[in-house]
């Protein structure tokens, strides 16, 4: 008896899965950050001039009973962020659009709505880990070495600075934080697990923060993979040096148009189809926008390595 059988015919081959799986993404984070917006834009422009006004100094000698009191001048100062262009966009073919297992379109819209959020939020991430207020666990970034971790009492040295500056906290009576998870890892074995509280012991669950692990020493600590990293910065070519942000209300200004058609967030564009034959297809993202620093002191970072790091 013959069997016809898989070496028989030649009729059989792999099946292919018609959905499509992305590379692991994270969160954006920065973007919240940004507690200074223009609410009362006179115009649209090419930039927007944020006003702070100075108070007056302490009136502190009392007055003389026949003797009018002496005047003094209000003074201000501003914060100019500029409005840049960013974008980005991807072509499809005909071809591939035709003879693809997959359907392409989606993928496509997947892909550049991601790529427009995620550089948005690096952009805002660059404003704000420039920030001037910075100590380091070694005398500089250059010095850091593998032991050059992050403690507690560096977290309680950036909540008095903040403090003494009048900082005004961001969420609930605290500060945010946001900390690489090899630096978290660090400093939660130092303090131990009795010194955290959980998100939902301390705060309505509706207000937690993405990626927020919980609160120590004033901050609630945002642990996320897009903190700073200083990719071999240290003493040696293969230490990494990291950035952990201690952050508090006004600290980043965010600015963008409100014309055609743009607003706070990127925006997908389909493409116009000129070519002849219309197999040329372009999606992209677009996006108006400008971050400035508002308030210096209300941005600390503090430099330190990781023994889980790269050392």
């Amino acid at each position: 008896m013959a069997y016809t059988q898989m070496s028989s015919l030649s009729i059989d081959q792999a099946a292919y899965d018609r959905l499509a799986y992305f590379a692991y993404r994270p969160e954006n984070y920065y973007d919240a950050v940004c507690t200074v917006r223009a609410t009362k834009q006179a115009m649209p422009g090419s930039s927007v001039i944020f006003t702070k006004v100075s108070d007056l100094a302490e009136a502190t000698t009392a007055l003389t009973e026949t003797t009018d009191v002496t005047a003094v001048a209000m003074a201000d100062s501003q914060v100019t962020v500029t409005l840049l262009e960013y974008g980005n966009a991807v072509i499809t073919t005909a071809k591939l659009r035709g003879t693809s297992f997959i359907e392409v379109d989606p993928l496509v819209a997947n892909v550049v709505g991601y790529n427009a959020g995620v550089s948005i939020d690096t952009i805002a991430r660059t404003v704000v880990e420039a920030g001037s207020n910075v100590r380091y666990v070694a005398a500089s970034r250059v010095a850091t070495v593998a032991a050059d971790k992050l403690t507690a009492n560096h977290v309680r040295r950036a909540l008095a600075d903040l403090r003494k500056a009048n900082v005004p906290t961001i969420s609930n009576g605290k500060y945010v934080a946001h900390i690489h998870p090899d630096v978290s890892y660090d400093l939660r074995a130092e303090t131990g697990a009795a010194a955290w509280r959980d998100p939902h012991t301390y705060s309505d669950p509706s207000n937690i923060w993405v990626g927020e692990v919980g609160a120590f020493e004033g901050f609630k600590f945002i642990e996320h993979p897009r903190a700073p990293l200083f990719e071999d910065a240290g003493a040696t070519s293969s230490v990494d040096v990291y950035g952990t942000l201690f952050l508090g209300a006004q600290g980043i200004a965010k600015a963008h148009s409100t014309q055609d058609g743009n607003g706070s967030n990127p925006r997908i564009i389909p493409g116009p189809v000129t070519d002849t034959l219309r197999r040329f297809v372009p999606m992209g993202w677009y996006h108006l926008v400008g971050y400035g620093r508002f308030r210096e002191e209300a941005i600390r970072r503090v430099e330190s390595s990781s023994t889980i790091g790269a050392n």
